[in-house]
């Protein structure tokens, strides 16, 4: 037979677990940053900065460093998704997911969709930084030699 390297092709349960992991990890990360640029910054700390659309923007200090652990937020979780997922064609795939719960659950604490155009800049671009890092981390990984001399390996 051949290698076990994914020998399950549908599994529904780690895909669903993955998905909680990713999600969790973004929320866990991006409540960090902000909190720990808020502090660097002289802001007031609000778990409202998840969630909101009007703390985003480039107009004021605290939109950019909001804006700014956004950006940070999806290279952290680039590096989580490298661990968590470790497949190069699934990084678009997660990153658009946990951008996705994002966006319900900001509609849901808002109670409307979020209609700022800043709000979804900043997503689309937290959505291609988390996938380009988190593909390219995850082909170093996929790429790596496989020795061929030297001890016997089990393919």
């Amino acid at each position: 037979m051949g290698g076990h390297f994914r020998s399950r092709l549908w599994d529904p349960v780690q895909i669903v677990a993955q998905i909680i992991t990713m999600q969790a990890s973004f929320y866990l990360c991006l409540g960090l940053w902000i909190f720990f640029l808020d502090v660097i910054g002289t802001f007031d700390v609000s778990l409202d900065q998840i969630f909101t659309q009007s703390d985003l923007g480039l107009y004021e200090d605290s939109g950019r460093t909001n804006v700014i652990a956004y950006a940070l937020n999806s290279l952290t979780c680039a590096f989580v998704m490298w661990l968590v997922v470790g497949r190069t064609k699934q990084c678009l795939d997660f990153a658009a997911t946990v951008h996705l719960g994002h966006f319900l659950g900001c509609w849901v604490v808002n109670g409307h969709v979020p209609v700022t155009f800043w709000w979804w800049m900043t997503q689309a671009i937290c959505v291609a930084l988390m996938t380009v890092l988190g593909e390219y981390l995850c082909m170093r990984s996929e790429m790596k030699a496989i020795p061929l001399v030297g001890q016997k390996v089990d393919l």
